[in-house]
């Protein structure tokens, strides 16, 4: 297979995937090395792709994503444990936690997306930090960090908002 078609096909099969798929899957999937996958997808990008690129792999959103409401919370809070929580405030409630980010003093704004919307996911996503020994994000930023949530409205929204602002993890 041509590079041309492995992309025309890398790009369909993500369009009809209803769940991430990891680099490493595409790469067996098309018999070639993980880094052209990632190559691929950047060129996919680049022709105009909304390929979202998560720890659970790539996908992309479904049309209907564009209905639903996101806002962006303002939290602060330190260590594993209320991480967690927090975590699962938002998608016990109904919300899916769409990416993290801090305002570094020095590299200005970082930004990863993390499309968590199971208490499984934040679970598996706290486990992997605390087993790589890595500190979230907002350690850069004494706590401090951004969330964009989606909700199916905004009235869920803002009954996580208010759950998140009773456990004191809401700045502002």
């Amino acid at each position: 297979m041509d590079t041309h078609m492995r992309r025309e096909r890398l790009g369909k099969l993500l369009k009809e995937s209803h769940e991430p798929i990891t680099g490493s899957r595409l790469a067996s999937i098309f018999d070639v090395s993980r880094q052209i996958i990632v190559g691929d997808i950047a060129i996919l990008r680049a022709k105009g792709l909304n390929i979202i690129a998560t720890l659970q792999g790539y996908f992309i959103p479904e049309k209907n994503e564009a209905e639903r409401f996101r806002d962006i919370i303002v939290s602060r809070h330190f260590g594993f444990d209320e991480l967690e929580d927090e975590l699962f405030t938002i998608v016990d409630n109904g919300g899916k936690v769409i990416d993290v980010i801090v305002d570094h003093s020095i590299y200005g704004e970082i930004r990863t997306v993390i499309n968590i919307s199971s208490r499984k996911e934040a679970e598996e996503f706290v486990a992997r930090l605390r087993k790589s020994n890595a500190l979230p994000m907002s350690s850069l930023t004494n706590g401090m960090h951004l969330h964009t949530i989606e909700t199916k409205d905004e009235m869920l929204f803002n009954e996580i908002l208010e759950k998140l602002k009773s456990k004191g993890y809401i700045v502002g």
